[in-house]
C-alpha cells in the first residue's frame, strides 16, 4: 500500500508541475517574473553545489533550532505544571510573547548575537518555543485525575507524580508540539537570514531576487521545501516510533486500503 501512497505523490507533483508550465505558456510571463519548471530544473542542475552549500547553513540552523526550542520548551511546560509561582508570573509572559511579530524581533537579534548563525538559531528557537510549550503543557494539564488520585492514595510525591504519571501521559502532546515545531522551524531560520547573513538559503533568496535571477530563486525554494518536509516526516516518524502504544489510526486505516 505504500507503493499506492507513492505513486500518488508522484501524481500530484507531476499534476502541479504540468500546471505551472501551461500557466507560463499561455499567459506568456517572461522568465523574470516566473520561470517555467525546466528552467528551474536546469538551475537546479547547474548550480548543485552553490543550492546545497546554502542549504547545509540553514539545515544546521533548523536542527539547532529544534534542539534548543524542544527543551527550553520543555523546561519551561515543566515549570509551569509544578510551580504556581511560575504560572502566575510566567505564563502571562509566554501568551504576550506571542503578539510580537518574529519580523520585529529579527533585527534586534542580528544587532544583539551579530550576523553569524547564532541569531538565526536563536530566531529559530523562538518560533519553535512557544509550540512545544503549549503542547506539552496541555498534556501534563490533562492527566487522568483517577491516576493521580491512586497515586496520592499510595503516598507517591508529586515529584514521583510528574515523573512517573504526568510525563508520560503528556508524550502524546508533545509529539503534536513537535510536529508542528519541525513546521515552523524552517520560518525563522529564513526570516534571520533574510534581516542579515552571508549563507544560507534565505540569503541565496533575497540576493538572487535582487539580482533578477528568479529561476534561483524557485531553486532555492525547492530546496527548502524540501528540508521541511523531510524534518517533519523524520519527527513523525521518531515520535511514531517512541510512542508504540499510540497506534495511528488515521495511517493504519489507509495503509489497509
Amino acid at each position: 500500500m505504500k507503493a499506492s501512497r507513492f505513486l500518488r505523490g508522484i501524481v500530484t507533483m507531476a499534476g502541479l508541475i504540468l500546471a505551472w508550465a501551461l500557466l507560463v505558456r499561455l499567459a506568456d510571463l517572461p522568465h523574470f517574473i516566473l520561470p517555467g519548471p525546466e528552467r528551474v530544473a536546469l538551475r537546479l542542475v547547474d548550480d548543485w553545489a552553490l543550492l546545497a552549500e546554502h542549504a547545509g547553513y540553514t539545515l544546521l540552523e533548523i536542527v539547532l533550532g529544534l534542539i534548543l526550542g524542544t527543551v527550553c520548551g520543555g523546561l519551561a511546560a515543566l515549570a509551569l505544571t509544578a510551580s504556581s509561582a511560575a504560572r502566575r508570573w510566567l505564563l502571562p509572559l509566554l501568551l504576550a510573547s506571542q503578539a510580537v511579530p518574529v519580523f520585529a524581533i529579527a533585527p534586534l537579534l542580528v544587532l544583539w548575537l551579530g550576523y553569524g548563525m547564532a541569531s538565526k538559531v536563536a530566531m529559530a528557537t523562538l518560533i519553535i518555543f512557544f509550540p512545544v510549550t503549549a503542547s506539552f503543557y496541555d498534556g501534563l494539564r490533562r492527566t487522568d485525575p483517577g491516576w493521580l488520585d491512586l497515586a496520592r492514595t499510595m503516598g507517591a510525591s508529586p515529584w514521583t507524580i510528574l515523573r512517573h504519571i504526568r510525563m508520560p501521559a503528556a508524550l502524546p502532546a508533545l509529539g503534536s508540539g513537535l510536529r508542528m515545531a519541525a513546521a515552523v522551524a524552517p520560518i525563522g531560520a529564513v526570516v534571520g537570514e533574510w534581516v542579515g547573513a552571508s549563507a544560507g538559503l534565505g540569503y541565496l533568496m533575497l540576493h538572487s531576487t535582487a539580482r533578477v535571477q528568479t529561476d534561483l530563486t524557485f531553486a532555492a525554494l525547492f530546496i527548502l521545501a524540501l528540508l521541511a518536509v523531510g524534518l517533519w516526516l523524520l519527527v513523525d516518524l521518531t515520535v511514531r516510533r517512541a510512542l508504540p502504544w499510540l497506534p495511528d489510526s488515521v495511517m493504519n486505516k489507509e495503509e489497509t486500503r
